[in-house]
């Protein structure tokens, strides 16, 4: 049995858990890799606070004496927002003012514990939960892991990033006002909103009480399925803890299913031009899939919104943080400030006005639900660079809340989900929500979708179970092509991949098995298998069958498209070139790739 030299890029539950059952892993060893990558990650405002080595160790010892299916969550490594308490070590809300020592772990951490997950460490958040964007902490800005320029999404931005960069199979984020579904849209990860009141939030720093979820980040649906299935236990000593009441799923989720579409007047992309694009093919997918699109007016959740930070629950904000405002302002962060401060000018008569409004809303809030199953939104319009956010804190944050903002106040149950790439390598996302206890209904629709629209696990840098190692492609209906040349990002024939929806999955290396030469038009190259060769840089994308043929059909002679080896011995369809054009051309083998070639000093 072959036992893991190394992690992968990315930690997904089923693959680790099948590499315990397997024999090829160890929770200790598990530890001892993770520590190491760990340890050289970059900083990129992922943590506030992690285990010891010895303590992550302690935890992968407890595990000795069970099996891999004795626990669903046997040897999982977990984050943990840093508004939720893990005894071992203190719990900061992002305010090194208000940090204090737990007695003993959240209730949740407690559940999944148990099951045998490993806590890793607390994560970096918007201070108090406070914020849509993950830059407003003292303990730094949290950065996209797809692009360090652009913002992680908040105020759940560390949990997130540390499953998209394999610091974690999943984590643990809160969710008020789209916290733990805009940092899984801007990180490619899936984000499960409970029904308010499913998970416990005993040992959870409040934001607003009455509307607060634990969230939970994870790779796949299936991942957050499992962690969903540990994680919901009724607790007792929760007063806004409630007993789950599962809706049965519905008959047509497993063929015909009724979604809902805003209205186009009510969808707002804020000039993200490829967002709308993407959220339209994301609509056309759902039909492929057998869902009857549905127009409808969204007005209704559009108006709840508008409540959360008008109205009283703006004063729930300011009872978590304000005998600290009062007392040393200055420990807050000042957007975070500034924002609480408003909820102590709230009388008894605006909170009546509020909920007077908010059961009109829910009335009409129920008619949407007579005319379908689901509703499909974008998760967020758009996304930002940090220094646009840090210029327009406020109204940049409130736009990426459109979408989600409505949601707790109206008790619907929500699920993140990918869906697909911009054409500058950040990720899209959308969000199917439904009424409360639908959550497994969504979480079923949404393995549905992940079985036809694959999806880059995290920012991987290897292919994603959604891609399986073949020369020709998957049943999902994609090929796996390399390529050398001028198809490479950036470069001027990428748009012919991009424009057929193309999506790129990994920069790798072939075998070490080839030569490249730089053919006589000076445009491109030509890489010819050679066993005295070199590894060469390369791309590995899916390109929709559908498209291949076309792609195909365009690429000039003397290049073809043959099978190509990567560096971990699968192939690939890739662009060879036939052998007697590369007699007279000149061989840049020597400089690893086209891109090195072209950068080469005169």
């Amino acid at each position: 049995m072959k036992t893991w030299s190394e992690l992968p890029e990315v930690l997904s539950i089923a693959s680790l858990s099948q590499a315990y059952r397997d024999g090829a892993l160890t929770p200790t060893a598990l530890v001892e890799m993770l520590w190491q990558r760990l340890e050289s990650a970059p900083a990129c405002g992922v943590w506030i606070s992690r285990l010891p080595f010895e303590g992550m160790l302690a935890y992968a010892a407890a595990l000795s004496e069970q099996a891999p299916d004795d626990l669903p969550l046997y040897g999982i490594p977990f984050a943990i927002k840093d508004n939720i308490d893990l005894a071992d070590l203190p719990t900061t809300a992002a305010c090194p003012a208000y940090a204090y020592q737990p007695k003993q772990s959240a209730f949740v951490v407690r559940q999944l514990i148990a099951a045998g997950a490993i806590p890793v460490g607390k994560t970096n958040l918007d201070q108090f939960a406070t914020g849509l964007v993950g830059t407003r902490s003292p303990y730094g800005v949290c950065r996209n892991s797809f692009d360090p320029a652009y913002i992680a999404g908040g105020s759940s931005s560390g949990s997130a990033v540390a499953v998209a960069t394999g610091l974690a199979s999943f984590a643990l984020g809160t969710d008020t006002a789209g916290s733990g579904r805009v940092p899984a849209a801007f990180n490619n990860l899936v984000g499960v909103k409970p029904t308010r009141g499913l998970l416990s939030t005993c040992g959870v720093v409040p934001a607003c009480r009455s509307l607060d979820c634990v969230s939970i980040f994870a790779l796949t649906a299936a991942d957050a399925e499992r962690v969903l299935r540990v994680a919901n236990v009724y607790d007792a000593e929760d007063s806004y803890n409630r007993p789950d009441q599962p809706l049965p799923v519905p008959p047509g989720f497993a063929g015909r299913f009724r979604f809902g579409v805003p209205k186009p007047e009510q969808l707002q992309f804020f000039g993200d031009e490829v967002a709308e694009i993407l959220f339209k093919d994301a609509i056309a997918q759902l039909v492929e899939q057998g869902g009857s699109a549905v127009e409808v007016d969204i007005q209704a959740l559009l108006d709840a919104a508008g409540l959360l930070y008008a109205g009283p629950w703006l004063a729930e904000r300011y009872l978590a943080a304000g005998e600290l405002l009062q007392t040393n302002p200055e420990a807050l962060f000042p957007v975070t400030r500034a924002i609480i401060a408003n909820g102590a000018n709230l009388s008894a008569a605006d909170a009546w006005r509020a909920f007077y409004r908010l059961q009109e809303l829910k009335v009409r809030r129920d008619a949407i639900w007579r005319q379908i199953d689901v509703l499909v939104t974008p998760t967020t319009g758009t996304i930002y660079p940090i220094a646009a956010v840090e210029a327009s804190p406020l109204e940049l944050n409130s736009r990426l809340g459109y979408y989600t903002n409505f949601m707790n106040l109206l008790d619907l149950s929500a699920i993140a989900l990918p869906a697909g790439f911009r054409g500058n390598g950040l990720p899209f996302g959308i969000t199917l929500c439904a009424p409360a206890f639908a959550d497994r209904a969504l979480l079923a629709l949404a393995k549905r979708r992940a079985q036809s629209v694959p999806h880059k696990l995290g920012v991987s840098q290897t292919l994603s179970a959604e891609f399986p190692a073949a020369d020709t492609g998957d049943a999902a209906g994609f090929v796996r092509v390399a390529v050398c040349g001028a198809h490479l990002s950036g470069l001027p024939l990428n748009r012919l991949l991009t424009d057929r929806g193309g999506v790129l999955l990994q920069r790798t290396h072939t075998a070490p098995t080839y030569r490249l030469y730089a053919l006589p038009d000076g445009k491109r190259p030509g890489m010819v298998r050679d066993e005295t060769g070199a590894a060469i840089a390369v791309e590995v994308w899916a390109l929709p069958i559908g498209r291949y043929g076309e792609f195909v059909a365009e690429i000039p002679p003397p290049l073809g498209i043959g099978s190509v080896q990567l560096q971990d011995g699968t192939s690939v369809q890739g662009f060879v070139c036939e052998a007697a054009a590369v007699r007279e051309a000149l061989d840049i083998t020597d400089y690893g790739g086209w891109r090195a070639y072209l950068a080469r000093p005169d």
